[in-house]
């Protein structure tokens, strides 16, 4: 008899673990997603995209995925303001023709793409408080050989002042772009990561983290002219900052300076909507999370609406710097401090004695401005011109414009809408990162890569690899090899082959 049952007991043991094991590969998932924006909406995609291709696979099965968001409206950070019946971009507003992911959504999701502006209809000044000390020159014809012309013109312009450093300038942001394209590789050739840092020093990115732009800039040649005026009108506009930012940032700032931008048509929350409408996402809007807590084997989120949830995986997908979000047990991240921009949109007239000269027709259409405590503002740009006096302006700026200011700024002003941004980390070199994985557990942070660049496609790249890191680490897998979801969802979803 005893030796019957010591004959069965390795048999009983092999069973109980294939038991073990097909419950883990069969289990399934509920995820908790805290914000609706691209990095939230961008989650519940690619968890459910490479859920559903692999669930014969390793990786678990993602059931119930739940978004909650403070506001009334998805979006987040994108968002827009209406203004004589035409909608304008009020927060994330322009994406590289490189931005993949974004490329793909608006194809996926049947959103229109908008063209950027004939270039000869815009024109540059750079304004330093008391006069220009750059401007190109613009016309209103729609001749292609006058714009040719104009633009072959506006191009010398800009070559006698800043001279080959342009070309130097040019040279470091393709560099840079380049080694962010790595993040659309195969999976067979891009790993997960389970940490930013991990995540910069595989694609080459992580030293330009570590010293200012300005730094960077200099070693490759730029002149100080060119670094103290194109270049901090390219960093006041997008950041909100000076060259003093982290050299990655501040190449991906200027990246956002170069041709074929675009937006999406209507405004591009419609891609946070349309990727959330079509994940199967249960959405709960005017709910804010108030704490998280892990009760051993699973999240309880509770909400300022008095509601509860329980889900397997909790996703913050929002910048925690300015949340009241109480965690149970307590996390640890670095302090981190929000930019805020301030987007003034104006419908009016601006005042051409404001800026010392005889007509509004002087002024370009785009003022940057050079880093100054006397500036009260980091640019003003038209949007939309409804008439020869009548135009709607966009004005950014590091504090909030009183009325008295845009009174001296504006001799007419019909409409004005202002909004405060938190939009984006205070860059500082060398940064530092918090995880991505809050706790050892299932509490992600896809907001952690903000601290290297700021972008909507950023976000999107960084939550691909949290819905990667999700799916390797509830499988059992190493995040680092995964094989069985690397090799199947390369075949599953094609990240732009065409690299």
């Amino acid at each position: 008899m005893m030796n019957n049952i010591n004959n069965m007991l390795p048999l009983f043991i092999l069973a109980l673990l294939i038991l073990c094991s097909t419950r883990s590969y069969s289990q399934t998932l509920s995820v908790c997603i805290i914000g609706s924006g691209i990095a939230g909406s961008s989650v519940a995609h690619f968890l459910r995209h490479y859920s559903d291709d692999l669930h014969h696979h390793s990786p678990p099965r993602i059931g119930p995925i739940r978004i909650f968001e403070r506001h009334g409206v998805v979006g987040g950070r994108m968002a827009t303001v209406s203004i004589a019946g035409h909608t304008f971009e009020a927060g994330a507003s322009i994406l590289h023709p490189k931005n993949y992911h974004a490329l793909h959504y608006a194809e996926s999701l049947n959103l229109t793409i908008k063209k950027p502006s004939s270039s000869s209809s815009l024109s540059l000044g750079i304004w330093d408080g008391h006069k220009f000390v750059f401007k190109t020159l613009t016309t209103n014809s729609t001749c292609p050989f006058t714009q040719k012309i104009l633009s072959l013109t506006n191009s010398c312009l800009m070559f006698f002042r800043y001279g080959l450093s342009l070309f130097r300038m040019n040279t470091f942001v393709e560099r840079t772009v380049n080694n962010f394209l790595k993040y659309y590789e195969v999976f067979e050739s891009r790993p997960v990561f389970e940490t930013v840092d991990e995540m910069l020093n595989w694609a080459g990115l992580h030293k330009l983290t570590t010293r200012t732009l300005q730094e960077e800039l200099a070693d490759v040649g730029l002149s100080p002219l060119l670094i103290q005026e194109l270049v901090t009108v390219i960093t006041r506009i997008n950041y909100g900052q000076s060259v003093s930012i982290s050299g990655l940032a501040g190449a991906v700032s200027l990246a956002g300076s170069g041709g074929g931008l675009w937006s999406i048509v209507g405004g591009n929350w419609q891609m946070a909507a349309g990727l959330i409408n079509s994940s199967r996402v249960t959405l709960h809007l005017h709910e804010e999370i108030e704490s998280i807590s892990y009760l051993g084997d699973h999240y309880e989120l509770n909400s300022t609406e008095g509601n509860s949830y329980q889900c397997d995986v909790t996703v913050v997908a929002t910048p925690l710097d300015e949340l009241n979000i109480r965690f149970t047990p307590k996390i640890s991240i670095p302090m981190r401090k929000l930019q805020h921009t301030h987007a003034t949109f104006v419908r009016g007239f601006l005042n051409s004695a404001y800026f010392g000269l005889n007509a509004a027709s002087e002024i370009p259409t785009l003022v940057g401005t050079v880093e100054s405590l006397d500036l009260p503002f980091s640019s003003i740009s038209v949007l939309k011109q409804h008439n020869e006096q009548d135009m709607t302006y966009k004005v950014f700026s590091r504090e909030p414009m009183e009325d008295e200011l845009l009174d001296r700024i504006f001799s007419v002003r019909r409409e004005t809408i202002r909004i405060d941004w938190g939009a984006y980390p205070h860059y500082k070199a060398p940064e530092r990162f918090a995880p991505f994985v809050l706790d050892g557990q299932h509490l992600y942070y896809v907001n952690a890569f903000e601290n290297a660049a700021s972008t909507m496609e950023t976000s999107a790249v960084a939550a691909e690899n949290i819905a990667r890191l999700i799916l390797s680490r509830s499988s059992g897998q190493a995040a680092s090899s995964s094989s069985n979801l690397k090799s199947s969802a390369a075949d599953a979803y094609d990240l732009h082959s065409d690299l």
